[in-house]
C-alpha cells in the first residue's frame, strides 16, 4: 500500500513563498521553490525562503523540483535549493528559462544543467508515482499544474491560475484535459487561494488592454508603467497600446531587460514594431507624449524605484508635473501600506496616480466562481487550500464546503503540517518543523529572532553606548564613562541625562571592582540592567544599552608574570 504524505513548507498562511512536498513511499516530488518578500518588521531582510531542514533529512528521497510556472513565488528559492540538493528540475520552456537567469549568478548553482523542458503533454513516470501536467491561465505563459498519479488517486497543485475564455493561445486552460483528470479519480487538490475572497469576477484580459490603451491616448505627458518583471502579459499589453499610441518603451532596469529579451527569443513575448523599444540615453530626443518608461524595479519589484523617482534619487528618472504613473499589477494586500506610501510621494512629486485595480478587478488569481469550477472539473475527495493568508485559506475552503465537499475533507494547513494517506482516507497527522530561512545580503538564514529583536529595539528607541575604562589591579576607573548615543536622544539637548548615566555607569562599575569575586559578564550585566531601568524611568525608551569596558595595565602585568616564570 502506497504512503502518501503532502507537506507545506510555505504558501499557506503567508503570501508567496511556494513550496511543497508530496511524499510518496521512498520517493518526494517537490513542487514549485518559490521566495517571498519581506513584509513589515523583518529590517534589512532582502527575501524569505523555504526551511529545507526536514528535506536535509530526507534528501535522498528527492526525485525532482517540478515547477508551474516563473514567477518568483513559484521559482525565487530554486538557487538556494540547488546549493543543498542537486536534483533535477523540471518545467516548461520558458519557466526553465526564468529559472537559468535566477541560478546563473550564484557560484554555487551557475554551473548546474540537470534542467528537462516539459510541457502539458508529458508524462514522467517514477516507481512510486506519475507526473504529468495541464495548462493554465496566468499572467505568463507557458503556466501549468501538476499531478502527482498515485495509486490511491491523484494528488493535483493548480499553481497560480485563473479562468479566461478569451484567453489567447499561449494562455488558455486546457479545460478537456482538466475533465480527464477529474475522471480518472483526484485524492487530493491544492488550490490557488490569493484571490479566493473576492466575489467578484475578474475581467478579460482584452478589457484590461482596452483600459491600458485608453490611458495611454488620452494622457499627454510621459508615462511611467511600472510593472512586474515576469508579468509577460501585462508587458505585452503595455507594448502593444504604445505601439498603437506612437510611444517609444524605454526599459529601465537589468532586470526587466533580461526577462523581455528572453521571452522575445523564445516568441513569448512580440514587438509590435522593430523600433518600439529604445534606450534609456534616447529619452532626451523624444517628447513627453512619446515615451512609456517601463520600470520593474529590483528583482521585478517596482515600488522602490517609484519612491526613487519621486524624490529624484533615481538613476535617471526624476517625475515632473505632468507625469502619469500607471501601476499595472494589482499588488497583494500585505503590500496596500507600501503602495499608499508610494502614491502619496508621487503625488507629492506633482505627478499623477493610476492603478488599474483602481477600476478593474485585474487579478491574475482565480475568483469565487474559479475555484468552484476547478472543484467540479476535478471531483477531488479532499481540498487543501494554498497559496494566501488564513482568511484566504478559509474563504477557499468555504468554496469547497458550497459545492458539496465535507468540511473534515477540507484541511486549513499550516507550515509543517503532514497530511497523510492512513486506512483509505487523508488525516492531519503529524507535523515537522518548518520555519523561515531569512536572506540577508549574502547571508542565508544567519540571521534569526535575536537579531531582528535587536534591529527592531534599533529602529525605534536607538543605542545608548557607554565606554569605562578601568585599572582592576588597582580597582579603579581611569576616565569618567564616555557616553555615546545614536537614534534614542539629542546628546546637546540631554546634558542631565547623560551626566546622570554617567554617574551610574561610574557607580556600578566601582562597585563591580570593590566585589572580591569580579566577574567580566556580570560587570557589563550590572551596567546594562542599572542604565535600562535609569533610562526608562526617564524618558519610557528601551534603547539597546551597549556597555564597553576596557583595561589598562593587562599587558604590564603580563610582562611581569613572564619574568617571574623566567627566572
Amino acid at each position: 500500500m502506497n504512503n502518501i504524505k503532502i507537506i507545506a513548507f510555505g504558501g499557506v498562511r503567508e503570501n508567496a513563498k511556494n513550496m511543497y512536498a508530496v511524499e510518496v513511499n521512498d520517493e518526494i516530488f517537490i513542487l514549485d521553490c518559490g521566495l517571498k518578500y519581506p513584509e513589515t518588521g523583518l529590517f534589512g531582510i532582502d527575501t524569505v525562503i523555504p526551511d529545507f531542514s526536514y528535506l536535509r533529512a530526507n534528501a535522498q528521497k528527492i526525485v525532482g523540483v517540478f515547477l508551474t510556472h516563473g514567477h518568483a513565488d513559484a521559482i525565487g528559492a530554486l538557487p538556494y535549493f540547488l546549493s543543498d540538493f542537486k536534483v533535477p528540475v523540471f518545467g516548461t520552456e520558458l519557466t526553465i528559462a526564468l529559472a537559468k537567469i535566477g541560478i546563473k549568478n550564484d557560484p554555487k548553482t551557475a554551473k548546474f544543467d540537470d534542467f528537462h523542458i516539459i510541457n502539458e503533454q508529458t508524462e514522467i513516470d517514477f516507481e512510486n508515482a506519475t507526473v504529468s501536467f495541464f495548462k493554465t491561465t496566468h499572467s505568463i505563459p507557458d503556466s501549468v499544474g501538476i499531478v502527482v498519479k498515485t495509486d490511491k488517486g491523484s494528488i493535483v497543485y493548480t499553481g497560480d491560475f485563473k479562468f479566461d475564455q478569451t484567453a489567447t493561445n499561449d494562455y488558455r486552460t486546457d479545460l478537456a484535459r482538466l475533465a480527464e483528470i477529474g475522471r480518472d479519480g483526484v485524492l487530493a487538490l491544492l488550490s490557488d487561494s490569493a484571490n479566493a475572497e473576492n466575489p467578484t469576477e475578474n475581467v478579460a484580459e482584452h478589457k484590461i488592454f482596452e483600459f491600458i490603451n485608453d490611458n495611454f491616448e488620452y494622457h499627454q505627458g510621459r508615462i511611467i508603467a511600472a510593472c512586474v518583471a515576469s508579468n509577460i502579459m501585462r508587458v505585452q499589453q503595455v507594448f502593444d497600446a504604445a505601439a498603437k499610441n506612437d510611444r517609444k518603451v524605454v526599459l529601465t532596469g537589468h532586470d526587466a531587460e533580461e526577462i523581455v529579451n528572453t521571452a522575445l527569443n523564445m516568441d513569448k513575448l512580440h514587438l509590435p514594431s522593430e523600433d518600439l523599444l529604445v534606450s534609456s540615453d534616447k529619452l532626451s530626443t523624444l517628447t513627453d507624449d512619446q515615451v512609456v518608461i517601463l520600470e520593474t524595479g529590483r528583482s521585478g519589484e517596482p515600488l522602490k524605484a517609484l519612491q526613487k523617482m519621486a524624490l529624484k534619487k533615481h538613476r535617471f528618472i526624476s517625475l515632473h508635473e505632468g507625469d502619469l504613473v500607471f501601476i499595472t499589477t494589482t499588488p497583494s494586500h500585505a503590500m496596500e501600506t507600501a503602495v499608499a506610501r508610494t502614491r502619496d510621494m508621487i503625488y507629492r512629486s506633482g505627478a499623477d496616480v493610476k492603478a488599474i485595480s483602481d477600476e478593474l478587478n485585474s487579478s491574475g488569481h482565480a475568483s469565487r466562481n474559479d475555484l468552484q469550477l476547478m472543484m467540479n472539473l476535478l471531483r477531488p475527495d479532499y481540498v487543501v487550500p494554498i497559496q494566501g493568508e488564513y482568511r484566504l485559506l478559509s474563504a477557499n475552503a468555504r468554496c469547497a464546503e458550497e459545492i458539496g465537499i465535507p468540511k473534515d475533507h477540507v484541511f486549513l494547513v499550516s507550515k509543517g503540517d503532514v497530511v497523510e494517506y492512513d486506512h483509505d482516507k487523508l488525516l492531519l497527522a503529524s507535523t515537522v518543523e518548518v520555519g523561515d530561512t531569512l536572506i540577508d545580503g549574502s547571508g542565508v538564514g544567519d540571521i534569526g529572532n535575536i537579531v531582528l529583536r535587536d534591529r527592531k529595539i534599533l529602529s525605534e528607541d536607538g543605542v545608548f553606548i557607554a565606554v569605562v575604562t578601568i585599572d582592576r589591579r588597582k580597582k579603579q576607573i581611569v576616565n569618567q564613562p564616555q557616553i555615546t548615543s545614536r537614534g534614542f536622544v539629542y546628546v546637546k539637548a540631554s546634558q542631565d541625562l547623560i551626566a546622570e548615566s554617567a554617574a551610574i555607569a561610574t557607580k556600578v562599575v566601582q562597585k563591580n571592582l570593590d566585589n572580591k569575586e569580579f566577574d567580566w559578564g556580570h560587570l557589563k550585566q550590572d551596567v546594562r540592567d542599572q542604565l535600562n531601568h535609569f533610562l526608562y524611568e526617564h524618558t519610557k525608551r528601551h534603547p539597546v544599552i551597549l556597555p564597553v569596558i576596557m583595561e589598562i595595565n593587562q599587558h604590564r602585568h603580563f610582562n611581569k608574570r613572564k619574568k617571574k616564570i623566567s627566572e
